[in-house]
């Protein structure tokens, strides 16, 4: 996987079009003047938590005793329910269910919002896949992460601006691009045990 494909692939997962309607719920109640300083802490959290898998994601999967393969499988069933709940949402709203009240602190704007299960088995995946570029993998969820922040720092703008309708089918794009990056990373996967096992 190059680079530039992990990138798209964090993107995706991290479904910026799909939170944007999750975010603004979140901070209705919110004083106007601390919304932008709420997005960008829970932005910058997400990111610390996104790095901290990154970074420790190999000593993680030698913990656990997991196999590359059973991490690619898995992420790939992970990567395709989130995909078919982008495609599909829960009638309750949003991908992540029902809002909460109050200012939001790191759930779940933050965790799943921005840095959720798939995201971290994403980077396990990565990073275990493919040991020797952290930096390269660090550089794809540097680009990702502020691609997703700038489109969810102007939220207000483009949710007045594309609307409702047209940000619901973008995310059901995004999720059948994710469907089917789910579907290949689970026949990698399986395909490497099946060699391994014969």
């Amino acid at each position: 996987m190059t680079t530039l494909s992990a990138g798209i692939l964090l993107f995706l997962i991290m479904d910026p079009l799909g939170n944007i309607p999750l975010f603004l719920a979140l901070l209705k109640n919110v004083p106007p003047k601390r919304r932008r300083y709420v997005m960008v802490r829970e932005l910058l959290i997400a990111l610390a938590v996104l790095v901290g898998f990154l970074l420790g994601g190999q000593y993680i999967l030698k913990l656990l005793q997991l196999r590359p393969e059973s991490v690619s499988i898995a992420g790939g069933i992970v990567l395709f329910l989130i995909g078919i709940r982008m495609v599909f949402p829960p009638a309750e709203g949003g991908i992540f269910g029902a809002a909460g009240e109050g200012e939001p602190f790191i759930v779940p704007m933050a965790i799943p919002g921005v840095a959720g299960p798939s995201a971290m088995a994403a980077l396990l995946l990565l990073t275990n896949s493919q040991p020797g570029r952290t930096a390269e993998w660090g550089l794809a969820l540097f680009a990702a992460w502020l691609g997703v922040a700038l489109i969810l720092l102007s939220s207000t703008f483009l949710f007045r601006w594309l609307g409702e309708s047209v940000l619901t089918a973008l995310e059901r794009l995004m999720g059948m691009l994710l469907i089917a990056l789910s579907v290949q990373m689970f026949l990698s996967g399986l395909t490497a045990y099946l060699h391994i096992a014969t």
